[in-house]
């Protein structure tokens, strides 16, 4: 691969952005360096994680909400948006549809929004292994806001909300039971839910269940989205007011394939990241964020030091054992290391 110029991804130049995002996801060395170099420039894009369960619009939600954040303001700070969606990856044969590119062909003509498909390559949580490196990058790139698509997601695949700023949880009418679908492993990572395909005749049913839910998690039956976050937060006091330690996320219709309640969903959106600002729970998601991050990367860095390491036949020798049931795992962890 030709040498990726770091200050031609400043200037906003896509095949060098492009080469990048595919040297992080690979694991290459220009990849590393490059993530050094732009690292500085970072902690300015707002991160936006949209996360479901499949089949709730996630795509359709994002390709909508992308244009209305273009044109949300005006033309001199239009912002500029990068959109990763990640695509689940096939356990048989390690490949990925990538599909979420055909959903926003539309996208395409807007030389504000850059677009990359990443393959989850068996990561659980609803993210890539590399989904972090790739939210440097395009922050570092100049990017205003990063919209991260996660692959559908579960009760526990919550990773979205160690990463993003601002997480917005969709749901939708006839996807199943609705307690179900609302447990607290998702009503708790979720700043603004949205119940999409609005027009179905259920769907004012699921926005009054999810209300529920909500009352119940500030009356403390369930725990309050991002409460693990806001109680490690120092809170200031504005000029004009006191700025409260809790956001209940508001439950917002809409109907993505007609673009409805899309606008005021970029209002809450906007909110959120004012009441982040505001109340200092911005530098604390950044922390948090970024620790995890360090954290992930030790681990990596440990895993292949030990690999590097490790007698291949003395390895092979002790899992014949673990077969045999002479060693648990747990005492073949201490032989090894």
């Amino acid at each position: 691969m030709p040498k990726i110029d770091p200050h031609a991804i400043r200037q906003g130049d896509r095949l060098a952005l492009s080469r990048a995002l595919s040297a992080v996801e690979n694991n290459e060395q220009a990849g590393q360096e490059l993530q050094s170099f732009l690292f500085p420039f970072t902690g300015k894009a707002h991160l936006i994680g949209v996360t479901g369960a499949s089949g709730v619009g996630k795509s359709t939600l994002v390709n909508q909400l992308a244009k209305a954040l273009r044109q949300s303001r005006t033309e001199k700070d239009t912002p500029k948006i990068a959109i990763v969606a990640v695509d689940p990856t096939s356990p048989f044969t390690g490949g990925a549809l990538l599909g979420d590119r055909i959903r926003m062909q539309d996208l395409a003509g807007d030389k504000g929004i850059f677009i990359r498909s990443m393959a989850s390559r068996g990561a659980l949580g609803g993210l890539a292994h590399k989904t972090a490196a790739f939210a440097t990058i395009l922050d570092g790139a100049g990017f205003d806001i990063v919209l991260i698509e996660t692959v559908g997601a579960g009760q526990a695949e919550v990773d979205i909300a160690q990463l993003a700023h601002t997480v917005i949880v969709v749901e939708a009418p006839g996807m199943g039971d609705d307690i179900q679908a609302i447990k607290a492993g998702i009503l708790e990572i979720a700043d603004i839910l949205v119940v999409n395909k609005a027009d179905r005749p259920d769907a004012e049913n699921t926005a009054l269940a999810l209300r529920a839910m909500l009352d119940m998690a500030h009356g403390g039956s369930l725990p309050v989205a991002g409460k693990h976050m806001r109680q490690n937060a120092k809170l200031p006091q504005t000029e004009s007011h006191t700025v409260s330690d809790e956001w209940r996320p508001p439950v917002q219709l809409v109907t993505a394939t007609k673009g409805k309640g899309v606008p005021q969903l970029v209002e809450e959106i906007t909110h959120h990241r004012k009441y982040l600002l505001e109340s200092g729970l911005w530098q604390v998601k950044e922390a948090h964020r970024l620790r995890r991050d360090l954290e992930t990367l030790i681990r990596e860095s440990l895993m292949d030091q030990w690999q590097k390491k490790v007698d291949v036949s003395k390895f092979e020798s002790i899992m014949k054992d673990i077969l045999d049931r002479k060693y648990a795992p747990i005492d073949a962890v201490k032989l090894l290391l």
